[in-house]
């Protein structure tokens, strides 16, 4: 139950983020919308048509598209989109603005600076994250720092990314707070420990910073085992794992699915969940798995030590280590029952600490602490 907190003066909230492609910052976003939009009057701008203005449109919040808001650093159009965001303020005076994404995070904060309008932001994983080059990580240090400067409060979704910020003094501990991401709860659940030939699933898309190959590599070395993988997720290299599943030889035992709207579903039919990354902040899909009662084998990467128990829940093995997550696959397709111990230890891990109502409690306690604080 959603312990509603009285605010008087909150109307009209716009949220602000530079995709609109169904990733896991969208997909958050998306389920604030949804359980806010009969409670306030709320918009979204982003900076491209797709997946979530199309959401956003059928549950009736209002949208708008910021054409200069674009991922890459490029500073004419990102000083055009901090113009375009200060008009949109202007016009649409909203009480409070929620960011998301790195790039609208450093639009939006300055736009709403010179408009002297009250921010949140949340950080879906620092673009200074261990993982990425020094290059990218010394420019984020330093525009994150300088726009944290403006004010307003800082959600982060794991205490590895809170930390983060602390350790490279990014923010400071008064401007952040830890609401790790929460999704609703379904009846679509698992059974791990049945089945004769174990299917293992991952939902990411194909793009950075997963690893599908990763986990390819990992089960090609398991050709005696029986197995089969459905990869979920669409993006831009796709084809390059397609093409190394068949340099494996093992693209007779991998389906490719695309993006899906029925996942919850598909991982009702697996048995075992597979995230491998190269850095993360707190996938969604790891919820996902824990929400439907599947063990979950993760690379130890951001915050996915916040929800996945190593050794209890599933398995952590280290960023890019083939051979460790072998091991691991080999631990839980051979043991239907520790697949099964796991995957109910999962279930109650995501009940007890990742439902969306204590995210959305949480993010409104967030709210009314930037409320009550003067822009200065």
């Amino acid at each position: 139950m959603i312990r509603w907190l009285p605010f008087k003066k909150m109307k009209r909230l716009l949220y602000i983020i530079t995709r609109a492609e169904p990733g896991g910052a969208q997909m958050h976003l998306l389920e604030l919308l949804r359980s806010l939009c009969n409670r306030f009057e709320l918009h979204v701008a982003v900076g491209e048509e797709g997946f979530l203005t199309d959401e956003s449109r059928r549950i009736g919040v209002g949208v708008h598209v910021l054409p200069s808001l674009v991922q890459p650093l490029d500073p004419k159009r990102d000083f055009a989109a901090i113009g375009e965001a200060q008009r949109l303020i202007r016009s649409l005076r909203p009480q409070l603005i929620h960011l998301h994404s790195s790039k609208a995070g450093m639009v939006g904060r300055l736009a709403a600076r010179l408009e002297g309008a009250p921010v949140v932001f949340t950080a879906h994983g620092w673009a200074f994250t261990d993982g990425v080059s020094w290059q990218r990580k010394a420019i984020a240090v330093l525009s994150e720092g300088l726009v944290a400067r403006l004010g307003g409060q800082i959600i982060c979704v794991s205490r590895y990314d809170h930390d983060l910020a602390l350790r490279y003094r990014v923010a400071s501990p008064r401007q952040m707070r830890v609401v790790y991401n929460g999704i609703p709860d379904l009846s679509h659940q698992a059974s791990p420990g049945r089945g004769d030939i174990p299917r293992v699933s991952m939902v990411a898309r194909f793009a950075v910073p997963k690893d599908h190959g990763l986990l390819l590599q990992a089960l090609a070395g398991l050709r005696e085992q029986p197995w089969e993988v459905e990869l979920i997720g669409d993006g831009p290299m796709q084809s390059f794992a397609e093409e190394q599943a068949a340099r494996l030889g093992i693209d007779d035992r991998v389906r490719f699915l695309g993006a899906r709207k029925d996942v919850a579903e598909c991982l009702a039919q697996a048995h075992i969940f597979v995230l491998a990354s190269n850095y993360e902040g707190l996938p969604l899909s790891i919820l996902e798995a824990m929400r439907a009662g599947l063990p979950v084998v993760a690379s130890n990467v951001g915050g996915v030590a916040e929800a996945v128990i190593d050794g209890e829940t599933g398995f952590l093995v280290p960023r890019g280590d083939v051979q460790a997550l072998r091991s691991r696959l080999t631990q839980l397709i051979e043991d239907p029952q520790l697949r099964s111990q796991m995957g109910m230890a999962g279930r109650a891990r995501y009940k007890a600490h990742f439902t969306l109502e204590q995210m959305l409690e949480k993010t409104l306690e967030v709210y009314e602490k930037v409320l009550k604080t003067k822009v200065s």
